[in-house]
Parts: structure tokens; C-alpha cells; sequence
């Protein structure tokens, strides 16, 4: 049987590199012996089958998936001897209950009351002739500020003395028709009309006296003849010159401000406290507060207000808190700031400062995994020996035992931290934490940066 092998193709392997061959057996024996092409077949798939067996020492590895769950499952962990322990000083606690000051975070913006806020406008129009101020200059009230000229302050001051001399022969004639009146002397008539120009003529001295009070103008020196052709602004409250808008020359229109004043010395701040900590604060609780524009500056203050609605833009409630004593000195309002309102004890998980260890933002703590410690006693027990080996495996371990103990495996677990009061902080396992797990309480530093080092390896 002559047996040809087919054109262009090359011998294959499958791993172990088994060689096969597809053959070509001539057409007509092919199609005249089928008994004979039913072995041919079967022989194939037999050859087939044989390549594709692993044998041991094949090279394959079958453990690689299950060696790098191992490596996986070990990350951020590591094993001590007692002896490592005790020279690190490694000490072992558990997380306690604490009652430790609760606190609800807000943030917010300081901000002044209105009556310490205040902007300079006059009540009649006129030139700016004079302003005496600068952006950010210390005033006290009725400090001169700006001066202001018009015509008409000469014409009211006028009318006023005009008014003023006249009146003497209406306040005349008023007494003398009151003596007639009782004398039974007089007419009743001209009588009244006598008391009614009384009335009018000393209620238009009032109203014009007023008015010139209110320029700033005294009504005794315009009796005297001394006319003043400019009023002067003063500041209605003591402060701060935060703002002008004035300029010399320009006309000033009523009711429109030329500067503003603000006084910082009771300056407070406007916390927004969402809904879900809105129950638990209160009027008169402290509050710390923490500026991040002046290095974390810490002031202190009290909550005396809050608001009965929300706030359009958040589901949130401004809560207000006067800062306490001078510490307001040097803020200006609409800084920002953090604030921790202090809504009193709260029994929590904590462990001390020294137990939580922070590494890329996260915060961690050590425990004991007694898991590990035990599948590692466990692999040594169920390791096949001859008596030989397991005669030096015992000698080994006891040499290990006396030079170094027993040793440790330690799992870092990341927490979230809440309040910290007297060397403790609130912790909140991310993720499961065994039940009466021992964490390391004295050491943790140690043990991160063991676990953030390279890894070193033994060729």
C-alpha cells in the first residue's frame, strides 16, 4: 500500500510535542476497502487522544492559579516570632466601648448680623465735594465721612429763620386773643383763628427743625446767621470701610449707598446641618470651629439659633453660632469653615491613637489572623514524613521554638474613624472584623511599614 504524505503539511505538537502525521491513502483502496477505512480512522483518533494526556513532570503547573490566590489572599499581612514581637514591642488589645463626645460635622461660611452692617446714604441729593475715607479704614460712629453741597440746603435754612421770626407776632396775637377769650372780651371766632395759626406755625418750626437736624445742620447757628452750604455724612455704626462707591463730583442720589461699614466684632457663622443630624442639635451647644484659609485655625463658639426650613438649594437647615469672645478678630465675613458641634457622650467601638495607622488616605488597624496560624499548623500535620524526616522536622522546630517562639500572623483591616477624645478614636470596620479579635494596640507603625516595604527575595 503505498502511503504519501499530504502537500504543505508540516509535523504538529500539543504541549508535550507529540508528532502525528495526517496521511494520504490512495483513492481507490480508500473507497473499495471500508473496513479498511474504519480502522484508519480510529487509529487517528487514538494517537489523538494519547498527545493530549499530561503526565507528571510534563511542565505543566497545575497550582499556579491556586499559588497566586495564595499570594493574593496574603497581601497586607505578615508573620512575627514572640522574639520579633518583643523587641518591637508589639502589644495586643481589643476594641472597647467608649463613651466618647459625639459630634456632628457641618459646614458653612461666617457671616455678621444685620445691625452690624450698614450703608452710608443721605437723605436729600448733592454734590460730592469731600470723601474722607478708604477701603478698609477703622470708624467709629458718626465719624465725618463724606461731605455733600446743594442750593436747597441754604433755601430750608432760610425758610427756617424766615418761619422762626414771624412766629413771635403769631405767638402774640395767640395770647392776646386767649386773654380777651377769657375776659369775655373777644369774638370767638377771631379767637380760633388766632390759635389755629399758633398751631400750624409751630409745627412747621418743629418739622423744619428736624429736617435740619437730620442734614447735620443746627437751627440756632442758622438763626444766627451762619448758613452752611454743605452737610456732612457720617457713619451710622462703627466698623469697617468695606466698600466705596462714591466718587468726588458725582451727583449723590437719595437712599443710594456711597459706601458700606461692616463691624466684625460680632461676627458669626452659618452652618448648614443636614436632615438626618438635624434632631440631635440644640441651642447652646458648643461648637469648634476650623478655618482651612488660616492654617486650620481652631476657634470656639455656641449654636443660638436655628432655622424652622430648609434651605432651597439642599435638604439642609442653617444653623447659627456666635463666636465666643475676641476670637472673631481678624475674620472676615464669608470665609468658609468646618464645623464640629459637640451634641455630648456617645458610647462607640474605639481602640486608642496608636492602633490606627494610615497609609494612601485609608486608615488601618493590625489584628491577629488566627485563621492563617491555624491552616499553616494544620499544612505541617498533614505533610507525609519518613521517620527520618519527620525526626529532623521536630528537631528543627524545636531549635526554632527555643532561638525565636512561636510565631504571629498579622492582617491589616481597614476602619473608618469617627470622634477621638482622651487618646481614643471611634472605629468602623470596613468589612467584617472577627468577634473578639486581637488587634495591635502598640506597634501598628511598625507592622505597616513592614507590610509597605518591597519584598525581598531569596534566590
Amino acid at each position: 500500500m503505498t502511503i504519501l504524505a499530504r502537500e504543505g503539511f508540516r509535523p504538529e505538537t500539543r504541549r508535550n510535542r507529540c508528532p502525528f502525521f495526517i496521511f494520504k491513502i490512495q483513492k481507490d483502496m480508500i473507497f473499495q476497502h471500508k473496513f479498511f477505512k474504519t480502522a484508519c480512522l480510529a487509529a487517528l483518533a487514538s494517537l489523538f487522544f494519547a498527545c493530549g494526556e499530561h503526565k507528571p513532570g510534563d511542565g505543566h503547573n497545575h497550582g499556579e492559579a491556586a499559588e497566586a490566590e495564595h499570594h493574593e489572599e496574603a497581601e497586607g499581612s505578615l508573620e512575627l516570632t514572640d522574639e520579633q514581637m518583643k523587641a518591637v514591642g508589639i502589644a495586643l488589645g481589643a476594641v472597647e466601648q467608649k463613651n466618647l463626645r459625639s459630634v456632628v460635622r457641618a459646614s458653612g461660611q461666617l457671616e455678621v448680623p444685620p445691625q452690624n452692617q450698614a450703608e452710608l446714604t443721605t437723605l436729600v441729593g448733592g454734590v460730592i465735594r469731600q470723601i474722607m475715607v478708604l477701603e478698609g479704614a477703622a470708624v467709629g460712629k458718626g465719624q465725618i465721612l463724606a461731605t455733600l453741597e446743594n442750593p436747597d440746603f441754604l433755601k430750608l435754612q432760610q425758610d427756617y429763620v424766615a418761619l422762626k421770626n414771624g412766629f413771635a407776632y403769631t405767638e402774640q396775637e395767640a395770647q392776646r386773643q386767649r386773654d380777651l377769650a377769657q375776659g369775655n372780651a373777644g369774638t370767638g371766632k377771631v379767637f380760633q383763628q388766632a390759635e389755629a395759626n399758633f398751631r400750624v406755625e409751630k409745627a412747621k418750626i418743629a418739622a423744619l427743625e428736624k429736617q435740619l437736624e437730620q442734614l447735620g445742620i443746627r437751627p440756632d447757628e442758622a438763626m444766627a446767621g451762619n448758613f452752611a452750604t454743605q452737610i456732612a455724612l457720617r457713619a451710622p455704626i462703627g466698623g469697617t470701610v468695606s466698600h466705596i462707591t462714591a466718587k468726588i463730583g458725582t451727583f449723590a442720589e437719595p437712599a443710594r449707598p456711597l459706601l458700606e461699614i461692616v463691624d466684625n466684632s460680632q461676627i458669626h457663622c452659618d452652618l448648614l446641618v443636614y436632615e438626618k443630624d438635624l434632631h440631635k442639635v440644640k441651642v447652646g451647644q458648643k461648637v469648634n470651629f476650623i478655618l482651612t484659609n488660616q492654617g486650620n485655625r481652631q476657634i470656639t463658639g455656641a449654636i443660638y439659633g436655628v432655622n424652622s426650613s430648609f434651605e432651597k438649594e439642599a435638604k439642609a437647615v442653617l444653623v447659627h453660632a456666635k463666636i465666643a469672645g475676641a476670637q472673631g478678630s481678624g475674620l472676615i465675613p464669608g470665609m468658609y469653615v468646618s464645623g464640629l458641634i459637640d451634641v455630648g457622650n456617645q458610647s462607640v467601638a474605639a481602640l486608642p491613637l496608636d492602633a490606627v495607622v494610615q497609609s494612601e488616605g485609608k486608615n488601618f488597624i493590625f489584628i491577629v489572623d488566627e485563621t492563617e496560624t491555624h491552616e499553616a499548623h494544620d499544612e505541617k500535620a498533614e505533610q507525609p514524613a519518613t521517620a527520618e524526616a519527620e525526626a529532623k522536622e521536630q528537631e528543627h522546630a524545636a531549635d526554632e521554638k527555643e532561638h525565636h517562639g512561636e510565631g504571629t500572623h498579622f492582617r491589616k483591616v481597614e476602619v473608618a474613624t469617627g470622634v477621638s477624645e482622651l487618646g481614643y478614636v471611634e472605629i468602623t470596620p470596613i468589612g467584617e472584623l472577627p468577634a473578639g479579635a486581637k488587634v495591635v494596640v502598640k506597634g501598628a507603625f511598625y507592622l505597616l511599614s513592614k507590610v509597605s516595604a518591597p519584598a525581598e527575595h531569596d534566590h
